[in-house]
């Protein structure tokens, strides 16, 4: 199947186009309109530092819905530790910064050149994207990162520097979204990491469906720091 060429215009082919590994489209730019434009339809950018922007819709799609969080004994011991602090939107840049530092020292690559980072930081700024952080003694040792439309957190990345740091960032965020009444989190590819803490991919006809009722509730805009 072809993979689009993105212009100028602000707009998307059909998710349903991409090709068989969830290429999409190819081109455009980070804007603002453009990344939530992409988030509303199932669309997410993820390409190499040096690459013209990817835009990709997998299918199948990993998904977590809240009520399907599975916390292990020894995370359920670790929360109620209070070992470890849980901040909401406290420091986005830093959490955003170790995504990127903790791949690349880890040897994996990173898709989170500055651009990337600059524009994740905007829609922050505009009330869309959110972090968890995760500290202990006051120092950050884990979180996550994403954005928030209508019922659902489209998570992006999430880094630990202690171990269990960024599954004790997830939890407070489930925690958070279900008392919210949000539909899903969209984990976008199937990893065992997530898929051992309860998401499960379903096709993407079905995630469509979802994804479009969850956003007929309102966004939850603005900041999220105060909620914890």
């Amino acid at each position: 199947m072809p993979v689009f060429q993105l212009g100028k215009d602000l707009l998307f082919p059909p998710p349903e186009l991409a090709r068989p590994d969830g290429l999409l489209a190819i081109g455009g730019d980070l804007s603002p309109s453009r990344l939530l434009l992409a988030y509303q339809q199932g669309i997410f950018p993820w390409y190499s530092p040096g690459e013209p922007i990817l835009w990709w819709a997998p299918d199948p799609r990993l998904v977590l819905f809240p009520s399907e969080f599975h916390c292990s004994r020894r995370l359920t011991r670790l929360r109620r530790q209070e070992a470890f602090q849980v901040s909401f939107d406290s420091a986005f840049a830093e959490i955003i910064s170790h995504c990127a530092t903790t791949r690349e020292e880890a040897g994996t690559g990173t898709w989170l050149d500055r651009a990337m980072i600059e524009a994740y930081t905007r829609l922050h700024s505009l009330g869309y994207a959110h972090s968890v952080e995760c500290r202990r003694a006051g120092e950050l040792v884990g979180g996550l990162y994403g954005v928030s439309l209508g019922g659902v957190f489209f998570g992006e990345s999430m880094f630990s520097l202690e171990s269990n740091s960024s599954k004790i960032a997830l939890a407070a965020l489930v925690d958070l979204l279900r008392a919210w009444d949000f539909d899903l989190i969209d984990c976008q590819v199937g990893t065992g990491h997530l898929q051992r803490l309860g998401a499960r991919e379903i096709p993407g006809v079905e995630f469509s469906q979802r994804l479009g009722l969850a956003l007929e509730k309102p966004t939850r805009r603005g900041s999220w720091r105060q909620n914890h």
